[in-house]
């Protein structure tokens, strides 16, 4: 129970139900209070568990019906848990008023005495159910949501919540769910020595009634040896159930009564918390197959439920996909309409871009022949004579003439001047490695004139 988160105890009554939530910190805080009448549902946050069980367990206790359930005190050896219920278990048939195959029992440690034979005892409240029973209240349990880990007495909190530390006897109206029906809780030398029950009767002297009754049980506890001097008596109840007690008893036993109140359920439930969080679990009034059937309830419900998320999620992921599909799809086939639409512009707009490229090349072409024409005007020498002038492909300037035979030397100044021509401070022409043609001459008829040419291209960008 280490590890344990919260503690949820729920009473039944015929007429409400009521739950309590505690932290298991602590002092066991109250976290959360809820009653509910009988045939409403119950809350689901406070009944049911959920994924968080994994990491925060939960335990659920129920209190039983106490006119359901007998009670034995024993004393063994002190020693550990499992050697207790061991030696428990060995007794079973004796202590049992039940047979043994057709009741579940549990065991509630009570506090060490100091007084009860140097320590070496310890006493314990045996608890014991039919079978029948239990099962029955289980499966009312079940119809209302509830299922319940621990199945626990909320009359043995507040047995040991009573002061111990006089001799005497304390008697719980309506301690076993029944207004005429008290337990005598026997406690000597701080310890718990006998439990036992008295009841008023419906019709007759409940003073006289409650004499013998009370008589009896001192005789009794005088011939087992623990009753040595007269008891002082205390009766635990509230209001109501001291007006009906207390005359009687009184009058009963000849002697003063201390009056106390009970506790307040709420009070009661946070001590069954806190007992049953110290508590190994190895005792239980549940069954241990329905503690089983339950356990596999909770897991089937988890893979349940996460198949359920899963295949929602997924559902939901297939809705987001087809619906982003169906926005995507319209969007296209609106674009695809508009693409349509624009097709004759969009072709008009590539036919005039291109008329406008052949217009503005045939412009730029014009002006770079002019420009290759008044630069060769300008740089051609007065003794060489131009014979042709060629402008092919935009960029091929083809140039051809004569000089006389001894004026060579000027055709080749001519032809390096053509090569370095600028134009805006940039050079004019490609003077790169196969680019162009180089100057060529050749002496005419008679050996007095020297035909000459050679071919130049002009240097132009990319965007050109």
């Amino acid at each position: 129970m280490a590890r344990l988160n919260t503690c949820t105890v729920l009473q039944s009554t015929p007429e409400r139900r009521q739950l309590w939530q505690f932290n298991a910190q602590g002092n066991f805080p109250l976290a959360r209070e809820q009653s509910a009448p009988v045939g409403d549902p119950l809350p689901v946050g406070l009944a049911q568990k959920s994924w968080s069980e994994i990491w925060q367990p939960k335990l659920n206790v129920a209190w039983l019906p106490a006119d359901k359930v007998f009670l034995r005190v024993v004393q063994f050896p002190t020693s550990s848990p499992a050697e207790t219920r061991a030696m428990v278990e060995l007794q079973l048939e004796k202590l049992s008023p039940f047979p043994v195959t057709q009741m579940v029992w549990s065991l509630c440690p009570l506090p060490p005495s100091p007084n009860a034979a140097a320590g070496k005892l310890q006493t314990i409240i045996v608890v014991f159910v039919e079978r029948k029973v239990v099962e029955e209240f289980l499966g009312q349990l079940e119809d209302q949501g509830y299922l319940a880990d621990r199945l626990e007495l909320d009359v043995l909190d507040q047995l040991t919540a009573a002061d111990a530390s006089e001799n005497g006897a304390w008697v719980y109206p309506g301690a076993w769910g029944q207004r005429q029906t008290a337990l005598v809780a026997w406690w000597f030398d701080g310890t718990l020595q006998n439990l036992s029950t008295i009841s008023l009767p419906v019709t007759g002297d409940a003073a006289l009634a409650l004499h013998e009754q009370l008589s009896q049980m001192t005789w009794g506890a005088e011939l087992e040896g623990w009753l040595t001097k007269t008891p002082n008596w205390t009766l635990v109840a509230n209001d109501a159930a001291v007006a009906e007690w207390e005359p009687p008893l009184r009058k009963a036993l000849d002697a003063p009564i201390q009056l106390v109140q009970p506790l307040k359920p709420a009070e009661l439930a946070a001590l069954t918390a806190r007992r049953v969080a110290r508590t190994d679990g190895a005792t239980n009034l549940v069954p241990g197959e329905i503690s089983t059937r339950y356990r596999n309830q909770f897991w089937d419900s988890l893979w349940l439920r996460g198949g359920l998320a899963v295949g929602g999620l997924y559902l939901l992921g297939i809705t987001i996909y087809f619906g982003a599909l169906f926005v995507q799809d319209f969007r296209v086939s609106r674009i695809e309409a508009q693409v349509t639409g624009l097709g004759a512009s969009y072709t008009n707009a590539i036919q005039l871009r291109e008329r406008y490229q052949v217009l503005k090349t045939r412009q730029e072409l014009k002006f770079a022949a002019l420009e290759c024409w008044k630069t060769t005007a300008e740089l051609l020498p007065e003794n060489v004579q131009l014979d042709s002038f060629g402008f092919a492909d935009g960029h091929k300037l083809t140039l051809a003439g004569t000089a006389a035979a001894d004026k060579v030397n000027d055709v080749g100044e001519f032809y390096g001047v053509m090569r370095k021509a600028q134009l805006k401070g940039q050079p004019m022409f490609d003077i790169g490695v196969k680019k162009g043609q180089e100057l060529s001459t050749r002496l005419g008829p008679g050996g007095t004139v020297v035909n000459w040419s050679f071919g130049l291209e002009l240097k132009r960008t990319e965007g050109e």
